[in-house]
């Protein structure tokens, strides 16, 4: 372990001239397992100038939002953490247009605000959006229930800037919806979690927020019945959102040993209430919730926590496949049941652990692990080893990107 007098020290040094000491701090909260220390560069600049004096000493770095993702996937601590949070202003937004352009330190929370005034909003919706950064967002790809909808950030994002080998800043993509330059290079960065180089602006579509949202919410014995129901609702309706929560998993109106069945729909009155006669058509027991009612029981199935367990996993899979997958384990489940994404909690062992992901390959998917009992850590990869062939490709893409090997190193797919 990397201690943190020495490592502040040889910064203060290393940094002498750059950075004002207000800069370099001590990690907290989850930054600790990420690095002895957190940088926090003012521009973008700065931050090219970190790049370059890393690459010519070989010190590591690792961008962090919160730490939250990066504190389960390290092993072991980088010299150096980057906060962004003083790279976090809204540098554009043109509401006529519906395109916004951040630094990549601003939350979630404080963008949905600066929208929200205009009517419209970001609809990538990760868990906690107070403690989400836009970086971080786009590095661990992380989206919520509204994914069904609106997509994710390959959906949305349209233009992205990042600082990568010798400094440079990398810009891909525009303002404008229809420019295609660099589209590619913006799908590499997403979910690359921090190994090819660190996001510092990014180029979102936003879209208006819908004049009424309503929940469905439906309860059920069996997860076969739930995810029955789920797919009937599919098929039948343009769902905002559709989720199934396994018994044991806290969201507002929960019942005890059964499964809830939440679907969101949205639009105007009308819209609604069609939607919500095919959905009483079709299960006639449901709830309906409207209101702050509805957006109440929406944030908490976005902000979810599973119960505490040895193994928590996300499985992404053919959506008609989820279930078959999610009756190997035992486990306590949230599922986007029409994306064929769940994320799963469950005390298992390796062997556990390989049979769900041999499920998951046989339904045209795959399974990761978002954290692991320190006992299990050495045995459990987090991510699946890919083909031979996929690997060679990512390894070039690594050394193309990151020649120095100094960008969040053995934190990504074979030790990338």
């Amino acid at each position: 372990m990397l201690q943190v007098s020495t490592v502040a020290s040889d910064a203060q040094n290393l940094f002498a001239g750059l950075l004002d000491s207000d800069r370099m701090r001590a990690p907290r909260g989850f930054e600790a397992a990420v690095a002895p220390l957190v940088l926090e560069p003012a521009s973008v600049d700065e931050l090219a100038e970190i790049v370059r004096k890393c690459e010519r000493d070989r010190l590591t770095l690792a961008p962090v939002g919160a730490g939250r993702t990066l504190r389960y996937l390290r092993a072991a601590p980088v010299h150096f953490a980057v906060s962004l949070a003083r790279i976090a202003q809204l540098i554009s937004y043109e509401p006529d247009d519906m395109t916004v352009v951040v630094g990549a330190g601003i939350t979630l929370s404080a963008l949905e605000a600066v929208l929200g005034r205009h009517g419209q909003h970001l609809p990538i919706d990760p868990a906690s959006p107070d403690q989400t950064t836009v970086g971080a967002m786009l590095g661990a790809a992380q989206s919520g229930p509204m994914r069904l909808s609106a997509g994710t950030a390959r959906d949305l994002l349209i233009g992205v800037q990042f600082v990568g080998h010798g400094g440079a800043t990398v810009r891909g993509g525009g303002k404008v919806v229809k420019n295609v330059a660099g589209y590619d290079l913006m799908k590499v960065m997403i979910g690359s979690f921090g190994t090819l180089g660190i996001v510092t602006q990014a180029i979102f579509k936003v879209r208006p927020v819908p004049e009424m949202y309503a929940v469905a919410l439906s309860y059920h014995r069996t997860m076969r019945e739930a995810f029955d129901m789920a797919f009937q609702l599919y098929d039948a309706l343009p769902l905002t959102h559709l989720e199934v929560v396994s018994p044991g998993v806290v969201v507002p109106m929960s019942r005890e040993a059964q499964f809830a069945l939440a679907a969101g729909v949205s639009g105007n009155r009308k819209d609604v209430d069609y939607q919500m006669e095919i959905i009483h058509q079709l299960a006639p027991d449901s709830l309906e919730l409207t209101g702050g009612d509805a957006h109440k029981f929406y944030r908490a199935l976005r902000d979810l926590q599973l119960p505490e367990a040895a193994v928590r996993m996300q499985l992404s899979v053919l959506p008609r496949e989820l279930p078959s997958c999610l009756e190997k384990v035992n486990a306590h489940f949230r599922a986007h049941a029409a994306c064929g994404v769940a994320q799963l909690a469950f005390d298992g062992d390796p062997a556990t652990i390989a049979q769900l992901r041999n499920a998951a390959a046989r339904a045209r998917g795959h399974a990761r692990v978002l954290s692991l009992a320190p006992a299990l850590r050495p045995a459990v990869p987090f991510f699946e080893q890919p083909a031979d062939g996929v690997m060679k490709l990512m390894s070039r893409l690594k050394a193309a990107f990151d020649p120095a090997g100094i960008f969040n190193p053995g934190c990504f797919i074979g030790g990338i």
